[in-house]
């Protein structure tokens, strides 16, 4: 049997009722199932700032269920959304795999509609994880981290609201704004005198 990893549960659902279920069982990850630890900056800023993951607590069950379907599998095919944060977790399950399975086959499939033509079509042109595209989605993820985790206590401290946080778009999108305002304020009014020329005949 081939084990088909999808992102949501409604896709999974629908899928199960158009393939051949003696040969493909469809389950979901529910979305991500790894991500940078809450407790700690999760970075090694002295190792090329290399990220540190680990399993999220809230999908405990569904990585069981995952790897426990894994385990009868010929085969396990990543079918996650077609985007930087589905290949994130498409390269996310396989880490997760490849530490509780031996010798598991993997293969990367992308598809833009939820139909049994798409699906099939999809299946004949797997691929391998793109790794350029979920390095991408891996750098906005430290970059989220590292403006987040060192400014947004300083939110906090300054407002006493411990929901403020500081992202990585809106941070320096402000900086701008407070350098415009800078300059404003400290332009200085320079008198300036005007001349009326009138021509006549």
């Amino acid at each position: 049997m081939k084990l088909i990893i999808v992102e949501s549960p409604t896709k999974a659902k629908t899928f199960n009722r158009l393939v051949d279920k003696k040969q493909y069982l469809i389950v979901s990850s529910m979305g991500h199932v790894r991500d940078l630890p809450k407790s700690k900056l999760g970075i090694d800023l002295e190792a090329n700032f290399e990220p540190s993951y680990e399993p999220l607590k809230n999908k405990d069950k569904t990585i069981k269920e995952i790897v426990t379907a894994a385990k009868s599998a010929d085969q396990i095919i990543l079918a996650t959304d077609p985007d930087r944060e589905g290949e994130a977790i498409a390269y996310h399950i396989r880490e997760i795999l490849q530490k509780k399975i031996k010798k598991p086959q993997f293969s990367r499939i992308v598809f833009h509609e939820i139909t049994k033509e798409a699906l099939l079509k999809a299946l004949s042109q797997s691929k391998n994880i793109d790794i350029n595209l979920f390095e991408a989605q891996q750098a906005r993820r430290i970059l989220d981290r590292l403006f987040g985790y060192k400014l947004s206590p300083y939110l906090w401290k300054r407002f006493a609201k411990r929901w403020l946080s500081a992202g990585r778009v809106q941070s320096v999108a402000l900086r701008f704004l407070v350098d415009a305002g800078s300059i404003l304020y400290s332009a200085v009014s320079q008198p300036c005198s005007s001349f009326f020329i009138q021509g006549g005949t």
